[in-house]
């Protein structure tokens, strides 16, 4: 019943921008926290961002930290990533989950995963 699925990726020029989005639906579909997840070719999947639903608390990793921005819109059952100053170490599938508890960046708290989407980011 619950699903997440991603939107907003593509191919972008290094300096350019781009907005994920991850929509949320399940009609009892409740998690506490929802974030990003990256992965490189042939690299393990690593966190990007996470943000907590009932108050405006984020993490990032360092590598997009003043580059990223997570935001959500509950109404929407909708979280977002606003992925500026792009860079070719940024080109990776992109996978938005929702977990339960505190922000965390451990993904075995993330029991729900998107299909990914692919952003790709040429110089």
């Amino acid at each position: 019943q619950a699903q997440l699925v991603e939107s907003g990726g593509g191919l972008v020029q290094a300096g350019g921008s781009l907005r994920l989005s991850c929509a949320a639906s399940g009609r009892t579909f409740s998690p506490e926290i929802m974030g990003w997840f990256r992965q490189h070719p042939g690299k393990e999947r690593e966190f990007v961002a996470a943000i907590y639903l009932s108050g405006h608390a984020a993490d990032y990793t360092d590598s997009v930290k003043d580059r990223f921005t997570i935001s959500r819109d509950n109404a929407k059952r909708t979280v977002y990533l606003e992925m500026n100053n792009l860079n070719t170490d940024d080109t990776a599938v992109y996978y938005c989950a929702a977990g339960t508890g505190g922000i965390t960046r451990s993904p075995f708290r993330y029991g729900y995963w998107g299909q990914g989407i692919q952003v790709t980011v040429s110089s």
